[in-house]
């Protein structure tokens, strides 16, 4: 038999094992940096077969890193997501996986299993890397930071989506809050003894949207007033605004966020309200797709007849902490069509039937057979990451 049937063989015969991880983790949906119950369970299912964890890692309490050495060669990591999404639900109050990180869990978590039930065919290292709070914070960003991937020869993730993407586009993002602090003062009898800090967000606003006809086609730039002031009859000594800044390179996007940040300090020079500014959240890089990865999944993908990509899916794209992953170490992510119809989309709540039940399954299997064939082609073949 070849490999690839064993990959495909050894799949089917724990396919079982892979929906109950599926369908444990889909219904203990956990926000991100809380994800306790679902990282303790992945952590416990994975040292059933024989993988070394340790768990907290790098100090992140959910996460986790789980290696089976199988010999001297390529450390290839496969990286599972756990984070749900709050929301949802008839009152919008239950937290619930409308991304599909639980079907990402299982996934990776499958494709790590099939492997290491191949290890007498291959050398090297198979890593199952936890990675909390994908929707918030960006656990991955943390982890690079850390040097979670410095050994790390290649990295494997597949999400559901609308459609089967080879090419997918994650935007770089910045996020920065920008704080003004004014003078309080009576807005009606003294107000020439005030410094109106919302005054400084509005011209923020103001100088941003002058910047929008500037900016390159692939930018975007979007925010909000966390902090208007307490009360209209005074002059708001403190005010406060958000923004998340993108770009498809992480070169144009460094020149951009400067330009915003300029912006709030021509605000602050104009009204005289005092900036400080911060980055609220870990900035992401855009992706960088290995293409001999995605060639060779490609194949596998079309073996299981999976054909119909799309060309290309620029102008839908969001961000991702992959993005700094695929920075450090050759990177494969693909996006998986979930095979409703009409289609459904992440972050709806229509897109909860798809990472539950029968649709599920199968894209369940086709995902862990094409990473861990493509793996195993690595491990067999290292030139293919050179």
């Amino acid at each position: 038999m070849e490999l690839k049937e064993y990959v495909y063989t050894k799949t089917e015969a724990l396919l079982e094992e892979f929906k109950e991880v599926n369908d444990y983790i889909y219904a203990h949906p956990e926000l991100g940096n809380e994800e306790f119950l679902s990282s303790q369970y992945l952590v416990d299912k994975i040292r059933e077969h024989g993988f070394e964890v340790v768990y907290p890692y790098l100090d992140l309490p959910t996460a986790f890193r789980a290696e089976l050495n199988c010999g001297e060669g390529p450390k290839i990591a496969f990286l599972a997501e756990y984070d749900a999404l709050p929301g949802y639900g008839e009152s919008g109050d239950q937290t619930a996986h409308a991304c599909g990180h639980n079907w990402i869990a299982a996934s990776t978590y499958g494709a790590c299993v099939v492997l290491s039930q191949l290890k007498e065919h291959f050398n090297g290292t198979i890593v199952l890397i936890g990675t909390p709070a994908e929707e918030t914070t960006g656990g991955k960003c943390d982890l690079v930071d850390r040097g979670a991937f410095d050994d790390i020869d290649a990295a494997f993730q597949m999400h559901l989506g609308a459609e089967n993407n080879l090419n997918v586009v994650t935007l770089a993002i910045d996020s920065i809050e920008f704080n003004f602090e004014g003078v309080a003062a009576h807005a009606a009898a003294y107000p020439e003894r005030g410094v109106n800090a919302l005054d400084a967000v509005q011209l923020t606003y103001a100088g941003i949207n002058a910047l929008r006809q500037h900016m390159q086609p692939d930018a975007r730039v979007h925010g909000i007033i966390t902090n208007g002031g307490q009360a209209a009859n005074t002059v708001p000594n403190k005010a406060q605004c958000q923004f998340y800044i993108r770009a498809k390179k992480r070169a144009y996007l460094d020149e951009l966020t400067q330009k915003v940040i300029n912006c709030a300090k021509g605000a602050e020079l104009m009204t005289g309200a005092k900036l400080t500014y911060r980055h609220f959240e870990n900035s992401y890089d855009d992706l960088i797709n290995h293409q001999g990865l995605i060639a060779l999944a490609k194949t596998t993908l079309e073996d299981l007849g999976i054909r119909d990509f799309v060309e290309n899916d620029e102008n839908a794209s969001g961000s991702s902490d992959i993005g700094n992953v695929s920075h450090v170490c050759p990177t494969c992510y693909i996006e998986l069509n979930t095979g409703a119809n009409p289609p459904v989309y992440a972050h709806n709540e229509d897109f909860l039937t798809c990472v539950s039940g029968a649709l599920a399954y199968q894209t369940l299997a086709i995902a862990i057979k094409t990473m861990a064939y493509t793996a195993l082609q690595v491990y067999l073949e290292p030139t293919l990451i050179k």
